[in-house]
């Protein structure tokens, strides 16, 4: 956003960017920056506090009062990262046949439907939809047993959609299976990568392809990059 802004000032608007990293900021020197040292994802800081919000818009509109610039500013509330995962209780499994990652997401499809049915949207189908959710499973399961991706019948073919799509149907559903509030900015994505079958499935997937010379674009981004 910060190059973005440098382009919109050249035709004549004025810009202010909200950044979350401030070295960035720094680098490349945009007119007007408020940096918020706010976890990744939430440039207005605190989610469900208007009172917050409205208080880091202010500041950030304020900044085109500055006579001149590049002019940087930080927020000066800092919000630390939870590194805790959500509380969420998975329905027991009760497919015997299926291996656990795909008894699994079969077992959350009621709260996932909730949830859909309540907000009336879902973010899943970027490449597969919810039905296809336990397929693609299955597919990256065979990617982990020595299957080449080629063969392995991973509906959708691109590994990175289909890996935000089973991830995004999981966090969908941990909304409504939640024992209280998500706090931390990464509480959904670390309870899917470190407590759920399909999370340790996604990442073992992503190590098979790499070990089996994938193209770099094809597995890195199947997960976080700190995964």
């Amino acid at each position: 956003m910060c190059v973005l802004a440098h382009i919109i000032e050249a035709a004549g608007i004025a810009t202010v960017t909200l950044a979350s990293m401030r070295p960035v900021a720094e680098k490349i020197a945009a007119p007007r920056v408020l940096h918020g040292e706010f976890p990744l994802g939430r440039p207005l800081g605190k989610p469900g506090d208007p009172e917050f919000q409205h208080d880091v818009l202010a500041r950030a509109f304020a900044l085109l009062d500055a006579p001149s610039g590049p002019v940087l500013e930080s927020h000066p509330e800092v919000i630390e990262e939870s590194t805790d995962a959500v509380s969420c209780q998975i329905p027991p499994a009760f497919d015997a046949d299926a291996s656990p990652a795909v008894a699994e997401a079969r077992g959350i499809r009621k709260a996932y439907d909730r949830i859909v049915e309540r907000r009336g949207v879902t973010t899943v189908g970027r490449a597969i939809d919810a039905d296809t959710v336990p397929a693609a499973l299955e597919a990256l399961e065979r990617v982990i047993g020595g299957t080449p991706l080629k063969e392995a019948e991973l509906p959708g073919k691109n590994t990175v959609a289909v890996c935000h799509d089973i991830r995004t149907y999981y966090e969908e559903a941990a909304i409504e299976l939640a024992a209280g509030p998500v706090a931390g900015g990464r509480a959904i994505e670390n309870w899917f990568f470190d407590e759920t079958e399909a999370g340790k499935v996604v990442l073992a997937a992503r190590a098979a392809l790499s070990d089996q010379g994938a193209p770099f674009p094809f597995w890195f981004y199947m997960a976080p990059g700190h995964r």
